[in-house]
C-alpha cells in the first residue's frame, strides 16, 4: 500500500525486505510453486496508499463519517500525508509520484492532530461504491482518486509491469466495494488484452446482501467473480447453532446459490478467523 513496485528490492520505510520477504524470495516462491502447476493469484491493494514520505497543505471539507453525503465543517487548510516519493526506489520502474491531486481525501489532519473524514476541496466521492455509510468510497489512508486519468494510467502502466516482472496468473482484488465499478472492468480488460490471457480474478466485496453482489457483477460486465461472503456467514451460523442449524438452508441467500459461475468459496481469512488482527499499518506490502 506504500509502493506497489517495491517487492522487497529497496530500502524503505527501515528495511529492505517487506514482511514477506526479499523480492528474490517473492520471484522465487512464484517459480518454484509455478513448477508444481500452482496458480498464483496476486492480492493487490489498490484503493488507497498508507506511509507518506511529505505533508502537504490542502483545502479539506469534513464530512460525517456516518453519512459521507454531508457536509459537517466547511473547507480549511490541513496538513495531510499525501506526498509519496519513494526516495529509495527513485524512478527504477516508474517515475511517477503521488500527491494530494491523485487522491479524493484523508482521514488525519496532521496540524490539528484530529482524525475525521477529509474530502479535498473540489473533489467528490466516487459513485458506484457501496452504500454503507451513504457513500463507501473512503475506506483508510490517503483514498486513490480513479477519475484521475494520470492515475488511471499509472495504474495499468504498474499492472503491466507486475505481470511481466512476477509471471502471476490472475488477481485477488482487496476492497472493492470502495472502488467505482467501471474502473476495474476497463482496468481488468486492458490486462487482459496485454497479457493475452484471462487472468482469473477475484474480488473481496464484503457484503452479506447477495443482491448487492451480483448487482456489482453486473456492473463490471463480470470482468470478475466475487468471493461468496453470504456463505461464509451461513458457515458461521451453523457452527454456532450448538448443531440445531437446518443445513438444508445453507446455500439460501449465497452466491453459490444465485450464481454459482462467479461463486469463489471460503470459510475463512485473514480478516475474520478469530484472534486476527488486521495490520492496516503495514506501509511496505499486503
Amino acid at each position: 500500500m506504500y509502493d506497489l513496485y517495491d517487492l522487497g528490492e529497496f530500502n524503505q520505510k527501515g528495511s529492505i525486505s517487506t514482511k514477506y520477504g526479499t523480492k528474490d524470495e517473492y520471484l522465487n516462491a512464484i517459480r518454484i510453486l509455478h513448477e508444481f502447476h500452482i496458480k498464483i493469484y496476486a492480492d493487490i491493494v489498490l484503493n488507497h496508499r498508507l506511509g507518506a514520505d511529505e505533508l502537504e497543505q490542502v483545502m479539506a471539507m469534513q464530512d460525517d463519517p456516518n453519512n459521507r453525503n454531508n457536509t459537517i465543517a466547511p473547507a480549511t487548510l490541513i496538513s495531510a500525508w499525501t506526498k509519496y516519493t519513494f526516495p529509495g526506489r527513485g524512478d527504477t520502474y516508474s517515475s511517477f509520484k503521488w500527491d494530494w491531486t491523485h487522491f479524493h481525501g484523508v482521514d488525519w489532519n496532521e496540524e490539528t492532530k484530529q482524525k475525521s473524514v477529509y474530502k479535498f476541496y473540489g473533489k467528490h466521492w466516487d459513485k458506484q461504491v457501496d452504500s454503507e455509510n451513504g457513500n463507501f468510497d473512503y475506506l483508510m489512508g490517503s483514498d486513490v482518486d480513479l477519475n484521475n486519468v494520470d492515475v488511471v494510467n499509472e495504474l495499468i502502466t504498474w499492472g503491466k509491469w507486475y505481470l511481466d516482472f512476477t509471471g502471476i496468473d490472475g488477481f485477488r482484488l482487496d476492497a472493492v466495494k470502495h472502488i467505482r465499478a467501471d474502473f476495474y472492468k476497463d482496468w481488468l480488460d486492458e490486462l487482459k488484452i496485454y497479457a493475452r490471457k484471462q487472468l482469473f480474478s477475484v474480488g473481496e466485496y464484503w457484503s452479506n446482501n447477495v443482491n448487492i453482489l451480483n448487482d456489482y457483477l453486473l456492473e463490471t460486465q463480470n470482468a470478475m467473480n466475487l468471493f461468496d461472503v453470504p456463505l461464509h456467514y451461513r458457515f458461521f451460523e451453523a457452527s454456532n447453532s450448538n448443531g440445531s442449524y437446518d443445513m438444508r438452508n445453507l446455500l439460501n441467500g449465497t452466491l453459490l446459490q444465485s450464481n454459482p459461475t462467479k461463486a469463489v468459496t471460503f470459510v475463512d481469512n485473514h480478516d475474520t478467523q478469530p484472534r486476527s488482527i488486521i495490520r492496516v499499518l503495514d506501509s511496505r506490502l499486503v
